[in-house]
This record gives C-alpha cells, sequence and structure tokens, in this order.
C-alpha cells in the first residue's frame, strides 16, 4: 500500500480483508483477513500503475483498492479449489 505505515497497512489490510470476506461470503479468520487484504493491495496496485500510471492515493482510495483486490484473490482461489 502506497504511503501507509506498517501498523496503519495491518489495519486497512484487515478491514479491506473482513469487507471481502463479507461481499464474497467466505469464512476465514482474523490473520487470513490481514493477508489478503495487504496481498490484494499489492496485486491491484501493481495492476492498476501498469495499466494506468498511477493508483489510487489515500486511506479511503488503498481501502476500496484492497478490497476489490482481496474479493479477486478469494474468486482466484475459489477457481483452483474447484478444478482439484
Amino acid at each position: 500500500m502506497e504511503g501507509l505505515g506498517w501498523f496503519l497497512t495491518i489495519i486497512i489490510g484487515g478491514l479491506a480483508g473482513w469487507i471481502a470476506e463479507q461481499i464474497m461470503k467466505s469464512n476465514m479468520g482474523i490473520i487470513m483477513n490481514i493477508i489478503l487484504g495487504i496481498a490484494g493491495a499489492l496485486i491491484l496496485n501493481a495492476i492498476l500503475f501498469a495499466v494506468m500510471g498511477g493508483t489510487f492515493g489515500g486511506i479511503i482510495g488503498q481501502l476500496i483498492v484492497a478490497v476489490v483486490g482481496a474479493c479477486l484473490l478469494i474468486w482466484i482461489g475459489r477457481l483452483f479449489r474447484r478444478k482439484t
């Protein structure tokens, strides 16, 4: 997450993971929510930077990016679990 400290990154990652968990109707723990939120934000920020040359700034912008990224990761995880 661009320009945020570690503590705020963990808070936003956990919140984003929890929101994505509610949207996607999955059941995960707090640690997985934090991991999904942070990983989702990193992946979607990289994609946005490659496509648009920038990303959304600020806490709210990063929260939105993290939620969308975490939802994408949950969706991709479900695709792989169904194939095996």
